[in-house]
């Protein structure tokens, strides 16, 4: 009979050891390294001798190979049983095979118990290994505990969970002055301190509950000779196993030494060294908590003092002198003026100020200024010589909310400013509307320039009425500013300013140039079309220079004629006109241009005045033409007045132009006073140059 296929016995091998491991083999590798198996139990079953050590190497490698469950011995056995017993009877080895697969069980069986045994030892050893380190950690947990508790240099106190003291280090011991043995008889609530926040035992309170499991905090203590120390306390939660509270460990540093410098240092940042007063540091941190105040009727107030003449003093008879003035001066004013609610404080140089962070009023701040300055006016002796210095004081009340610390101190700061242009000695209460107008007039100005260059004025034009046929004759140019903050602004907001600050010069210039251009624009369009185009001089630019000079640029730059442009300046710049800038106004007319005056009966009205003067055109002020739109209509007086002042005007062959006319009334009688020109909202309001040509379209 040939002997069995290996590869077949392998695979019954396979099936029947497969599951028996505790590693996982994939069936094709197991399949392959038992095939070599049988082939060398087929050897053995055909090789001469009895040695079972072949067998038993199989044996043992089940095991080698983790295959040491009880069904590994037992499906081998049977397995190559029945795939060898037939061939092993054929060729009369039955007894071998007998034998064979006898000594590979006891190979198999003597492996397993060599495995059990090597693990057990090593089990052995892990537990001697683990008891050991637990004895080691278990020491040294101890030393720890020595060096970190007993030994420690901060204070360490354990209580449990009523707050009683169970142990104590010998550091706290000596921080508190009590003995170890004196300290577990008392308890936390032993040590309450009437500087303590209440946080401190609410905080307690939720760790001895088990809702926290630590806090810090910073702690008085009274020690047990009565002597205050102050300590940062730091108090953790130790929990059992199954996390239910067990006991707190307190952790306590003494900072008392720390506190005292931190102490000195605050004082020193925050009080006047040569004073002794508080400083602005204090000052504007108490202004800030004062200006925090969110009830409704919460006002603060200040009275900002300065002495005057202090330089002199310091100049005349030294500084030693003046800072021994400021002292004294100090001293006063904390003394007679300090209370609750009130902070005195030296802001710098000779600047004091009080605050009231409930400030009473506007009436008792005037009155408490009163008092800081009749505290001033006391003599002084200093070095044999008596002082008697005044002060001004400024006087700001405020809202709290709303207002910044910022803009407070700058409110009491102008009106100090105020106090003292007005004569010194005295006290200034803030004016809002005066303060407004003054930082609005300094902003607008100095903003001005800038808003030329980036082009923010434009100009509108507002129609001329030629009064005989109603048709446009012209337009008044008059300059906006488009502000990026403040919106549309008429001239009467900024034109003064411009006028102060020199700045009318340029903006008079860019006015003149663009009226110009547009009467050029109006001309290629309207070609039938010759407008008067009428622009506001004022005495500022008269008294430039370069004046004429510009004008006659700008009239070759836009082919302008001469006669086209009138300039208009007021009655009163007129009537104060004299020397060169009267010179100018002859050589402005010798150009060709018409000079008009503006808002004429406003000052001298004085018709014969004007005959030495190079005039083209009278424009009639506002009241002239308002007499005429009375309720019960107008007087015979006032159209008498209004009817001579066109006579004598005509007379000296002066144009006359009506303005602010609002009604058709109106309009018909100046036209039967035989009034040359006419403008106001009746004819059309201001608006840019389209609203003009709209108007030439409908004509």
């Amino acid at each position: 009979m040939e002997p069995p296929n290996a590869s077949e016995v392998a695979g019954a091998w396979t099936d029947a050891i497969a599951e028996t491991s505790y590693v996982v083999i994939g069936r094709t590798a197991l399949s392959a390294r038992l095939t070599t198996r049988v082939e060398e139990l087929l050897a053995l079953l055909d090789a001469a001798g009895d040695d079972p050590g072949p067998a038993r190497s199989i044996g043992a490698a089940l095991v080698s190979s983790h295959f040491t469950d009880v069904g590994a011995i037992t499906g081998s056995l049977r397995a190559l049983g029945d795939r060898l017993s037939a061939y092993a009877v054929s060729v009369h080895k039955d007894d071998r095979l007998r034998r064979v697969l006898a000594e590979l069980a006891g190979g198999y069986a003597d492996a397993l118990r060599e495995r059990t045994l090597a693990e057990q030892e090593r089990i052995h050893v892990a537990s001697m290994q683990a008891r050991t380190a637990a004895e080691r950690a278990r020491w040294e947990s101890e030393a720890r505990f020595k060096a970190v508790f007993a030994d420690a240099a901060i204070g360490i106190g354990i209580g449990d969970l009523s707050g009683r003291i169970m142990e104590v280090n010998q550091s706290l011991s000596e921080m508190l002055g009590y003995s170890i043995d004196e300290l577990r008889e008392l308890s936390a609530s032993d040590f309450a301190h009437p500087s303590d926040d209440p946080a401190v035992w609410a905080d307690l309170a939720q760790l001895f509950s088990g809702d926290s499991d630590h806090f810090r905090t910073q702690k008085a203590y009274y020690r047990r000779d009565g002597e205050e120390i102050w300590t940062e306390l730091a108090v953790s939660l130790i929990r059992a196993q199954d996390g239910a509270p067990r006991f707190a460990v307190g952790m306590v540093q003494d900072i008392t030494e720390q506190r005292r410098l931190l102490t000195e240092l605050a004082f020193q940042a925050t009080h006047d060294p040569l004073t002794g007063l508080p400083n602005r540091t204090m000052f504007f941190e108490r202004l800030a908590a004062a200006l925090g105040d969110t009830r409704p009727d919460a006002r603060v107030g200040v009275c900002y003092l300065d002495l005057d003449g202090f330089k002199m003093i310091n100049d005349t008879l030294g500084h030693d002198a003046g800072d021994e003035l400021l002292r004294s001066v100090a001293e006063r004013l904390r003394v007679r003026l300090s209370g609750p609610g009130r902070l005195v404080a030296r802001m710098g140089g000779d600047e004091f100020v009080v605050l009231l962070e409930q400030s009473p009023g506007e009436a008792e701040l005037v009155r408490i200024a009163d008092e800081a300055l009749a505290v001033v006016r006391e003599p002084v002796v200093l070095g044999g010589h008596t002082l008697s210095v005044a002060a001004s004081v400024g006087v700001v009340d405020r809202a709290a909310a709303g207002t910044t610390a910022a803009e407070l101190m700058k409110a009491a700061d102008t009106t100090l400013y105020w106090a003292k242009s007005d004569g010194r000695d005295r006290s200034a209460v803030f004016d809002h509307h005066r303060h407004a107008q003054a930082v609005g007039r300094y902003r607008l100005s100095a903003q001005m320039p800038r808003a030329l260059e980036e082009e923010q004025f434009f100009l509108d034009y507002q129609p001329l009425v030629d009064l005989n046929d109603g048709a446009p004759a012209g337009v008044e140019a008059l300059v906006r500013w488009q502000h990026p903050e403040l919106g549309l602004l008429g001239p009467d907001r900024f034109v003064e300013m411009a006028e102060q600050s020199g700045l009318i010069v340029r903006l008079g210039q860019w006015v003149l140039r663009e009226a110009c251009a547009q009467a050029d624009r109006w001309r290629r369009e309207h070609p039938d079309w010759h407008p008067l185009i009428s622009v506001n001089l004022s005495p500022r630019q008269v008294a430039e220079p370069g004046l004429v000079a510009d004008l006659r640029r700008i009239l070759d730059e836009t082919d302008m004629d001469p006669g086209a442009l009138q300039l208009e300046l007021t009655e009163s710049a007129l009537m104060a006109t004299k020397g060169e800038p009267l010179a100018v106004l002859h050589r402005l007319a010798d150009l060709g241009v018409r000079i008009a005056i503006d808002d004429f009966g406003t000052g001298y009205s004085n018709l014969a005045y004007l005959s030495n003067l190079p005039i083209h055109a009278l424009k009639l002020a506002g009241p002239f033409v308002s007499a005429l739109r009375r309720p019960a209509g107008p007087s015979a007086a006032d159209i008498e007045i209004l009817a001579t002042v066109v006579r004598l005007a005509h007379t000296l062959k002066l144009t006359v132009t009506a303005e602010e006319v609002e009604t058709a009334a109106q309009a018909s009688l100046l036209a039967g006073l035989d009034c040359d020109l006419a403008q106001g909202w009746h004819f059309g309001a201001p608006g840019p140059a389209r609203h003009i040509n709209r108007l030439l379209a409908v004509k």
